[in-house]
Order: structure tokens, then sequence, then C-alpha cells
């Protein structure tokens, strides 16, 4: 009899595990709509010719105006972000170019720009690898592309910002259907961005 009484509460409570590993494992696979697989088969299937953008490059801005001001939004401890350029290339891409101004009157750390998924963070410290853009209209989110080896197609390796200086920062995207003129834009750490896109 005792061992049976013994037998009965550790099937229960293996059936209660089994049960919360698998409303884990569920969630784990949600979210956004399938858009993370879509857009990691996006960043893994395209060609190699953009991978000038996940090494130590830190601007990819050829031909953007220095002048140029699409946005300009907030982030912590006086620090702005100026949106240059959001453009369609060939390939199904979309770059956004802008540039990071330090206003304070102190060193400001990059570190959070990153994001916060720790295999994006490794392969890419302090980079603006947390950067997405949201679709309201076709209510999709995209996310940086990554290369093979999880590496951003952004702007990596950026140092600290003294006072007054600025940095100027890349990021590509998995292109909106043709028909999406405005996205959000954002980047931890900044406020949020309405961009029209161009090209």
């Amino acid at each position: 009899m005792s061992i049976r009484r013994t037998t009965k509460p550790r099937r229960v409570v293996a059936a209660v595990s089994m049960t919360a590993a698998l409303a884990l494992a569920v969630t784990a696979c949600g979210g956004d709509s399938g858009t993370e697989t879509k857009d990691s088969a996006s960043s893994s299937s395209e060609p190699t010719t953009e991978d000038k953008g996940a090494g130590e490059d830190t601007s990819a801005g050829d031909n953007v105006d220095p002048n140029a001001k699409l946005a300009e939004v907030q982030g912590q401890g006086g620090l702005t972000l100026v949106v240059k350029q959001i453009k369609r290339d060939s390939g199904g891409f979309l770059t956004v170019q802008g540039e990071i101004k330090n206003g304070s009157d102190q060193s400001r750390n990059t570190a959070g720009w990153a994001g916060s998924e720790l295999a994006l963070v490794s392969k890419n410290p302090n980079s603006v690898a947390g950067a997405a853009l949201v679709d309201k209209v076709g209510k999709k989110r995209y996310y940086i592309l990554r290369d093979t080896e999880g590496r951003c197609l952004c702007t990596t390796g950026i140092l600290p910002l003294q006072p007054g200086n600025s940095a100027p920062v890349f990021m590509q995207f998995p292109a909106p259907p043709e028909g999406t003129s405005e996205v959000d834009f954002m980047l931890p750490t900044f406020g949020t961005a309405s961009l029209k896109i161009s090209g």
C-alpha cells in the first residue's frame, strides 16, 4: 500500500512538470505572428553582398546628406538620435542611416542599444542591433538582419560617446511590402520615430 501511495504523487508531479514544459515550449515558439522566424530565414538566405555591414564597419552612408533630418528623437542621458535616411535597397533590404549625438556634459555608454537578446548582444557588442521597425498597417515587426554567424547588418563597436561627440549609425532590415510607405523606428533607450520610406 505504501508503494502505491508514493507512486501516485510522483505521477502527478511528473504530469504537472510535463504540462509546464509544454506550455513553456509553446510560448517560446510563438510571438509576433511568426515574423521572427521569417526574419531569421530572410537574414540567413540573403547573399553575402551585404556582409560588408556585418564586420567592423561603423557607417554605411554613401551619398547621405549630412544635413538631412527625417526625424529627431531624444534618448536617455542627453542623447539624441537623428535619422537622416530610410531607403529601400536592391535585394529586399531597407537601410536606416543616422547619427547619435551626446548633448550632455558626461560620457555616455552605448551598451543598451544592442537590445536584450543575449545571442545578439554577445555577437554584436556596443552596436545598434536592438533596433526594430514596425509596420502598423501590415501589423508586422522587423528586426535587424544578421549574417550566418549571427552578426548584425548594422553599426558595431561604437565607443562610449564623449560630451559633444556623435557617432554615425546604420541598420539594415528586411524591406516591408512595396505598398508600405511609413514605419515606426525604435532603438532601445530612445523614443519612437515615424519615418516615411524613400526609394
